[in-house]
């Protein structure tokens, strides 16, 4: 007679129907104001219970991501309702996001507000470790675009990025702005990851991280705050977000900087 699957391999192999279904609203499958498939629609396409299904749909009720409604099914709700940064939808927000400009452009404009006063503080607070920590993970970002598959020690340079703005975060010394890098980290990097650079690009992208890190490191919190506000404008262009900057930012340089671009 032959054995039963184990438990585990069991569910294993059950579809997680709340990351697709949340995969199908962030992608904008199902917008706001549109209803999910009915309960015994998902069963019969998952070949689930309908328990299983309502514990789905429960989750993405509590990510305030759709609101049951009685009699009618559940319905997508506005974004402004969504709990992103819930650790669970901000880790769908980075994997699903892509194809939402709406959603980045809110990351991004909140990065805007956020990261310069953030980058201020890291200039003033920031010990021999943080500038470390700053200074290793700008330095992947560089050595892993010397590799040709964009990769240092095993980490890419997207990750070395993310990892750069998150010691910065940590360098403020200010408990909520670090607790909030890391509920911030899947936003980051969403926005990198989906951030298209040529060979130039990259190469400004890079001198803006570096007069970033040097206004950190010599403690200028005016110039750290502008220096963060260049990341980001380029990051802007990159994403094709340009109207949050009306006017350019005035050019900065510290020892050892680039000449501006012509």
């Amino acid at each position: 007679m032959g054995q039963a699957p184990s438990t585990t391999s069991s569910r294993a192999s059950r579809p997680d129907i709340a990351e697709q279904l949340a995969e199908a609203i962030f992608g904008g499958v199902y917008a706001p104001g549109d209803f999910v498939p009915k309960e015994l629609d998902l069963c019969a396409t998952y070949g689930v219970s309908r328990s299983t299904v309502r514990s789905a749909l429960q989750s993405l009720v509590a990510a305030g991501m759709i609101k049951r409604i009685s009699g009618q099914g559940s319905r997508v709700q506005e974004l402004a309702q969504w709990h992103l940064l819930d650790p669970r939808v901000s880790d769908w927000m980075a994997r699903f996001a892509q194809p939402n400009p709406r959603i980045r452009r809110e990351i991004f404009a909140f990065r805007v507000s956020v990261e310069p006063f953030v980058a201020r503080l890291a200039a003033e607070h920031a010990t021999a470790a943080d500038l470390n920590e700053i200074e290793t993970a700008y330095l992947g970002m560089v050595k892993a675009l010397e590799s040709p598959d964009h990769c240092h020690q095993g980490i890419s340079h997207d990750d070395h990025d993310v990892a750069f703005h998150e010691a910065i975060f940590s360098a403020t010394h200010n408990l909520l702005w670090a607790q909030i890098s890391h509920v911030l980290k899947p936003a980051i990097a969403l926005l990198v990851e989906t951030s298209n650079h040529s060979a130039g690009e990259l190469q400004d992208s890079m001198e803006r991280h570096r007069l970033l890190m040097e206004a950190i490191r010599l403690r200028r919190p005016e110039e750290a705050e502008q220096a963060a506000l260049r990341v980001l404008e380029r990051t802007g262009l990159d994403l094709g977000i340009k109207s949050i900057f009306d006017a350019p930012l005035p050019h900065l340089r510290l020892p050892g900087a680039l000449p501006p671009a012509s």
